[in-house]
This record gives structure tokens, sequence and C-alpha cells, in this order.
């Protein structure tokens, strides 16, 4: 397994399948100029999230690459149109970081509409002194209208996590209607439904051109100034300018974000310096459990790419 390498070259023998393997060991990306040196002859590439490859990677690579297998679910990193043109396989990591990443979502949630970061802090600033009526107050769940944008694999599995909470209505928006939204009372409406009748906004779905830079100022203008705002999808997803503006101003309530743009977020960003916006590292899917079972899909798929084998999950391009 190599959970920690951002670059797996194997050149592989026709005859016997020996492998050479190049591995940048280090939890940190691989610098760009070694990755491209690096790719050079490669038959197969094993990369992160942090590894963009583009059109300038795949021609370093040259003709012998024939699979490439992201330790991901996400792929707006690979240029997927090269990639097809020169028909290469792709191998990613879906359903198995479900769970984790709804998981986290829930947490996220939980932990910005109840403001816990601030009552941690309250408590070690000394600034808990006594109960007072409507100190640190916030928003629940209970009896609240949830809306998720994007009814996917994760955000089916966050609107099932949710629903326990007493939520009262489930509203989903996407390309079209999913059957399996019946199993939690979810209603289809259109983006403008969801984002004004809204308690809850939670953000799951990819990102594409048509979702890059979706939640803008038109957006947060029309969101419940008593909302809360989730993302855990991509950071594109959300103009944070436009983010910080609502917040600041008290247009909406608060916010928790698992991405943003760029990744790491510079410790100087405006959103860090607001006390009502929670951000975490990218953190949906970092489960021991899930990042092994992860690790060890991606290593499958590229195997079977290598050998002209069906892939454990394929992306269909």
């Amino acid at each position: 397994r190599y959970s920690l390498a951002s670059l797996l070259h194997l050149k592989v023998s026709p005859v016997t399948f020996s492998c050479n393997l190049s591995v940048w060991d280090s939890d940190e990306p691989v610098p760009r100029a070694e990755l491209l040196k690096g790719v050079a002859g490669a038959h197969g590439l094993l990369c992160l999230l942090s590894d963009k490859i583009d059109a300038e990677v795949l021609d370093a690579a040259g003709p012998n690459l024939k699979v490439i297998s992201t330790l991901s679910v996400g792929f707006d990193h690979l240029a997927i149109d090269e990639i097809k043109k020169r028909g290469i396989r792709v191998g990613y990591t879906p359903d198995v970081l479900t769970d984790a990443t709804a998981e986290l979502t829930v947490a996220l949630l939980l932990t910005t509409c109840r403001r816990l970061p601030e009552g941690v802090e309250e408590v070690k600033n000394g600034g808990w002194s006594t109960w007072k009526p409507l100190w640190l107050c916030s928003y629940g769940l209970s009896g609240s209208t949830v809306g998720v944008i994007g009814l996917g694999r994760i955000g089916l599995a966050i609107a099932r996590r949710l629903k326990p909470f007493g939520v009262k209505r489930l509203l989903y928006t996407g390309r079209q209607p999913k059957p399996q939204a019946q199993e939690v009372d979810g209603e289809y409406v259109p983006l403008d439904t969801l984002v004004r009748e809204s308690d809850f906004v939670v953000v799951s779905c990819s990102l594409t051109p048509d979702t890059q830079g979706l939640c803008d100022k038109t957006f947060f203008s029309k969101m419940k100034k008593t909302s809360v705002f989730i993302n855990t999808s991509r950071g594109a997803v959300v103009n944070q300018e436009d983010l910080f503006g609502a917040l600041s101003s008290g247009q909406i309530a608060a916010a928790g974000l698992d991405v943003t743009t760029p990744e790491p977020l510079p410790t100087d960003h405006p959103l860090l310096s607001l006390k009502n916006c929670v951000v975490l590292p990218h953190i949906g899917s970092a489960t021991y459990s899930t990042r092994g079972v992860m690790s060890e899909l991606t290593a499958n798929n590229l195997l079977a790419g290598l050998t002209g084998s069906e892939m454990p999950s394929e992306l269909k391009l």
C-alpha cells in the first residue's frame, strides 16, 4: 500500500510483469519538477488531489502511460479531456470514503451551528463567568429545514445522519430527482427554493463548470439571516470573498468549511478572522480505516490498469 506516496512510477515487463517503483516518500506533495522528471517513461501513475495531472505531465510521461490511479473520489485535478484523448484509463476511490465524509459533515455542521469553537475559547480565556440566558445561544436541528445541494452518495449519507436529529424537512437539488431520496423524505426543489427556505444549506456536489462559483453574493443574499452554510465538497464551489461579506455583514449566521481555495488557506485569510466561520483542513475522509481502504483500492486500480484487467473502480471517460 502506498498511501503516502504522491508518485508511483512503474516500468512493466510485458512478459513477467515485474515492476520498478519510483516513490516520492513524503507526506508533502511531490515538487512539480520532480513529478515531471519522475514520470518520464512511466506505464502507471498513482497521484493525490495535490498533484495536478495536466498536459505537461502527460507529455513528460510519454506514450507508455496507460493508467492513472488517484487516491481520491474527486478528479478535478486531472485533465480529463487530455487523458481521454490519449486513451489513458483512470481509477478513483468513490464509495469507500462516503461514510467518513458524511460523519465529518455532520460533525462540522453541529460544531458550527452550536458555536463549539467559541465555547471552547471562552473556557480557555476566562470568558466563562456565570450562566447567562442568551450567552452563546445558537441554532439547533430539531424542527429545522435542511437543504442538500447534490444528493449523490455522500449527500444521501449526510441526509440519513441528519434525519434522526428531528429535521422537519429535507430539501435537495441537482440535475434531476433521485429515487433514493424517498428514504429520507427528500423534497426535490429548485436551487432558489432550497436556498431561501433552508435553515442549514449543505453543499455536497461535484465541481463542474456549472457549480464553479455557485455559492456567490446572489446565492448568500437569498439565504435566511439565521441560516448556516456548510461546504465539504470542493472549495471552488464557493466565492470566498462573497462568503466573507455575507458572514461579516450578518447576511447569514455562520459557515463551516472543510474545503477552501487555495488549500491550505493562508493564515491571514479574512475568513479566519471571523468567529462565525469554522474552517477545517480538508479532513473529510481522515479516518485510519477509510484511508487504508482508499490506499488498497488505489493500488488495485493501478495494477488492474497495467494488466489490462477490469478495475475495481474505474472512472468512465
